[in-house]
């Protein structure tokens, strides 16, 4: 998969924020948040509703403005007047409707609103190629890039908003909540896109609720509660029932205590069958 001419180096910090506020009237939606992506590192972003998830994407996308904080890109500080700057940066949103047109063709919903031209004609060979080209990439499983996006099923959708994510080769993909309304199998189907973004080199955030996904795919679990930065695991060191006690904070939960029985019981089978 092409992403840039200069893409960076793996392991290379791509995207960090430093100290960022928002506010929404007498509400504190983030206090002090920390973040940093890597080329070719999945971080999950985890916490309860209200955690401050979806206003820190909003944030990192353009959407809404921070009141105070940094955020840097390549290493440089920028400021994200909105969507349309946030792209030009590198930086592409997945969001959870995905805001694909049902009536529209495949190629016509990757290149909505950045169309390319041939003089005043729409180069609709040249985009059915470069369509073919993002679609192999993610080795998706698209019949034809000419059928309307009704005919497609949820984790095709999601491949295609994904795809599309990819047309202005970005170094940072958000995703929030890409599997949220997916069974089982187009659920594996995108875990492994994600999988493909991270083997190209991006940068991956991942919003989700489901830690099955996030332990199967991330790198790093950063979890957010009440608008703050709660904890922050690798995810090979972080079990669910740590987890569960850092986006709920507490660990004597009964869902953490059910998990936390559950492990030591598995634990105590293994020794014994060593």
């Amino acid at each position: 998969m092409t992403t840039s001419a200069t893409a960076p180096a793996r392991g290379q910090v791509v995207l960090s924020l430093a100290g960022v506020n928002k506010r929404f009237g007498a509400v504190q939606a983030l206090s002090d948040v920390h973040l940093e992506v890597a080329a070719g590192e999945v971080v999950a972003l985890v916490g309860d509703n209200g955690a401050g998830k979806s206003t820190l994407v909003k944030v990192i996308s353009g959407v809404y403005q921070p009141d105070n904080g940094e955020i840097f890109y390549d290493g440089k500080k920028v400021t994200v007047s909105g969507p349309s700057a946030a792209q030009e940066l590198g930086v592409a949103t997945v969001f959870q409707d995905l805001a694909l047109c049902d009536n529209l063709d495949v190629v016509a919903n990757l290149f909505l609103g950045q169309e390319r031209l041939i003089g005043p004609i729409i180069d609709e060979a040249g985009m059915e190629k470069e369509a073919w080209r993002l679609l192999r990439s993610l080795s998706a499983k698209i019949p034809s890039v000419r059928i309307p996006i009704a005919s497609l099923s949820g984790g095709q959708r999601q491949t295609v908003a994904i795809a599309r994510s990819l047309v202005g080769a970005p170094k940072v993909v958000m995703l929030d909540e890409p599997t949220a309304a997916l069974g089982v199998a187009q659920t594996a189907e995108v875990l492994n896109l994600i999988e493909r973004l991270r083997e190209s080199g991006l940068g991956v955030i991942l919003v989700s609720h489901n830690m099955a996904d996030v332990q199967a795919v991330a790198d790093r679990i950063v979890v957010m509660r009440l608008g703050r930065n709660a904890a922050e695991f690798r995810v090979e060191e972080a079990t669910t029932a740590q987890l569960v006690a850092a986006i709920t904070g507490a660990s004597d939960n009964v869902v953490a205590a059910r998990t936390a029985r559950t492990a030591h019981a598995a634990d105590a089978k293994g020794a014994s069958d060593e």
